[in-house]
């Protein structure tokens, strides 16, 4: 049966050699972390590079995304306002339904390009379950951030994955296979 669903994908997920997905310390001069923009080579300063749009854009078989708070905004706890959009302005580049898992729900967020910003509070399956239905057959891009990647991988919830390794030693931050507390 497996088969026949949407496929959860993570693709071009960049890591260090010592296996950091972000750095430590997240916030608006640093949306991966302090050292974290030694994984996207190229960053337009937002957090992604052209590179990452392109390789999106030739899968071609993305229907939705899922995506953590923290890889949305660098706000935590209760949303203060509504005023935060996310790290890409008014045209993301997801041109899809994207489904945040948050503990702090918000209202949905229509943007520009068709992508519409889905706030989930209910949990990891959920989230999987709406993008699948959103998605309408197509796979689901799984963007990050890596306690999410993370917490889909133990759940055995991953189809597939597409690391990038790029040759930087953060040395802390968020590892993408253990947590502080395994």
């Amino acid at each position: 049966m497996r088969g026949l669903l949407s496929k959860l994908r993570v693709l071009g997920f960049n890591i260090s050699l010592d296996g950091y997905g972000a750095g430590p310390n997240q916030d608006l001069d640093n949306p991966i972390g302090v050292g974290g923009r030694g994984l996207q080579p190229g960053d337009d300063g937002r957090g992604r590079t052209d590179i990452e749009d392109r390789f999106v854009a030739k899968a071609g078989t993305i229907g939705a995304w899922i995506m953590g708070r923290n890889m949305f905004g660098p706000i935590r706890g209760p949303w203060p306002d509504h005023n935060w959009r996310g790290w890409w302005g008014e045209n993301p580049p997801f041109h899809t339904q994207v489904f945040v898992l948050t503990h702090h729900g918000r209202p949905q967020i229509p943007m520009e390009g068709g992508t519409t910003f889905n706030f989930i509070t209910d949990g990891i399956e959920s989230a999987l379950k709406k993008a699948r239905e959103a998605a309408g057959g197509k796979d689901i891009l799984l963007g990050g951030g890596v306690a999410t990647i993370r917490e889909y991988i133990r759940a055995g919830l991953v189809d597939e994955m597409h690391l990038a390794i790029k040759p930087i030693l953060l040395g802390s931050g968020e590892h993408l296979l253990w947590h502080k507390s395994d």
